[in-house]
């Protein structure tokens, strides 16, 4: 078993040179000037208050009634201060606990200091030695833990990552109690100065891929990192690929189950979601409660998922090749009733499909980006009243309808908005090279988008992986879940140290 501690390069933070050079109050207040959220205070420590020190902090990142209980109360203190000879005096005494704060880092370098005041520290500062402590009392006026929205959960946990990156940190300890649980901290963002948390399970993850994702981070150097995009486009293999490459969730016992199983996890401040990888194509058709159901029940949902998958893919453009090119396939009840139910649509097939699907599209982003009441009205208005009234004015017919809706629940149907997205796109490529040449306009496009799909990597594993990690019953393992007493190993593409998870 793998028990050496793994030694990686770490992503560093991109230092401002603006802020660079000795700590000193009069340089805090230039780096903070015309902020009306920075406050400060003297303070006169020992009993005839011959040592100044100066309290700084952000109003609103620091709780208030924290600071003054626990920092500035044990400071102006003068009898528990006592007598105080010099400043290194007075550092060296509340190092060694003048005052009732835990954690307390020292700091020589006017960007650490910064960056302290920036994410909730408060800062003591000294300026004849130069030197600043900087105690972190966060404000706790930030969104409590609640129950996750898009993934919802039938037997695990109700609880969600937030936007308090120690907050989610500490979700992911109360799943994983174990000392070999790593974080590995950075700043990413040159003015952002944003907060990273590399996650892994020291002896399950692959050292080449922690090393090469330390090394893609390194590298990353943009001036905020405030949303996902900015994170992902820098560190997937295939940016221009619509196709999803780090799994997102907001559910913090999934990303355990991820760390369990060897994987890297990441955790952004301000972010509510964790990110994951190396990822196939396979975990995107997962869900966690596969994991708290029986095997049998957890294989046939599997199933119908990748049922689901190639029906909201191909369905559109194999009705428009039937219907256009190949009409001897259809039996002929069918082909009748079609036909009669074309006869009054002043549109062709292949017309009314496209403009069938993007209506959908429409309807379903104008449903996610209204509130919600709204957003329910307009999703019954635009797929009830608009859809049956334009197959009363013989606009569009109803088999056209039937099969968009059809591929619309099927995409709905996926566990991941990414990859949903991914194959509304597919989707439109199928169905004109379905208009352009029929079944074999279709075969071909759905040829490349397989041939895309294999030329991918996610740090170093298959996309395609279990089909192609070269062991036997790839698409047994993809299709169908074992019984958990049966899953004795770890996924051999991950290429983990310790690769036995149950004996």
């Amino acid at each position: 078993m793998y028990t050496e501690p793994i030694s990686y390069p770490r992503p560093r933070p991109k230092k401002d040179p603006e802020y660079r050079g000795p700590i000193s109050s009069f340089a805090l207040d230039a780096v903070f000037s015309s902020c009306g959220d920075f406050e400060s205070r003297l303070l006169d420590f020992g009993l005839e208050g011959r040592v100044a020190v100066r309290a700084c902090w952000l109003d609103g990142l620091v709780s208030g009634a924290d600071a003054a209980d626990e920092i500035l109360r044990p400071l102006t203190d003068r009898l528990r201060a006592g007598e105080a000879d010099g400043e290194a005096a007075v550092i060296e005494r509340i190092l060694a606990g003048g005052v009732y704060r835990g954690a307390v880092h020292r700091r020589s370098d006017m960007d650490l200091l910064v960056s302290d005041l920036c994410h909730g520290y408060l800062a003591l500062i000294f300026d004849g030695s130069a030197v600043a402590l900087s105690f972190e009392i966060r404000s706790a006026d930030v969104r409590a833990v609640g129950e996750p929205t898009l993934e919802k959960s039938l037997k695990g946990g109700k609880d969600a990552f937030t936007e308090t990156l120690r907050t989610n940190t500490a979700l992911v300890r109360r799943r994983i109690a174990s000392p070999k649980l790593k974080l590995a901290e950075s700043t990413l963002g040159r003015r952002s100065n944003t907060r990273l948390s590399v996650l892994f399970m020291e002896g399950l993850v692959s050292p080449d891929t922690l090393r090469e994702l330390a090394r893609r981070l390194d590298k990353l150097d943009v001036d905020a990192l405030l949303s996902l995009g900015s994170l992902e486009e820098a560190i997937v293999d295939a940016p221009l690929s619509p196709f999803p490459q780090l799994l997102h969730t907001e559910r913090p016992d999934r990303f355990a189950m991820y760390l369990i199983q060897g994987r890297i996890g990441l955790l952004v401040d301000g972010l509510p979601v964790g990110l994951v990888l190396p990822v196939t194509l396979a975990e995107f058709m997962k869900v966690t409660d596969d994991a708290g159901s029986h095997f049998l029940v957890s294989s046939a949902l599997s199933l119908m998922r990748w049922t689901a998958l190639a029906v909201a893919a191909l369905l559109p453009a194999f009705y428009v090749a039937v219907a256009m090119y190949h009409q001897e396939m259809i039996p002929t009840r069918l082909l009748l009733s079609i036909i009669e139910a074309e006869q009054d649509v002043p549109f062709s097939t292949a017309l009314e499909v496209l403009g069938m699907l993007a209506a959908f599209c429409l309807v379903q982003e104008a449903g996610l980006r209204l509130p919600n009441p709204i957003g329910d009205t307009v999703s019954i208005i635009g797929a009830l009243i608009v859809g049956q009234a334009a197959v009363e004015a013989k606009i569009v017919s109803p088999i056209a309808i039937i099969v968009v809706a059809f591929s619309a629940i099927a995409c709905y149907a996926l566990p991941s908005q990414d990859l949903a997205a991914a194959v509304r796109l597919a989707r439109f490529l199928l169905l004109l090279g379905a208009i352009f040449a029929g079944l074999y306009g279709t075969a071909l496009i759905a040829a490349l988008l397989l041939l895309h799909l294999a030329s991918l990597d996610s740090f170093g594993v298959d996309y395609t992986a279990p089909l192609s990690d070269g062991l036997r019953g790839g698409l047994r393992r993809l299709l169908f879940l074992p019984p958990q007493p049966a899953e004795k190993f770890r996924d051999p593409h991950l290429n983990t140290p310790d690769r036995r998870k149950q004996k």
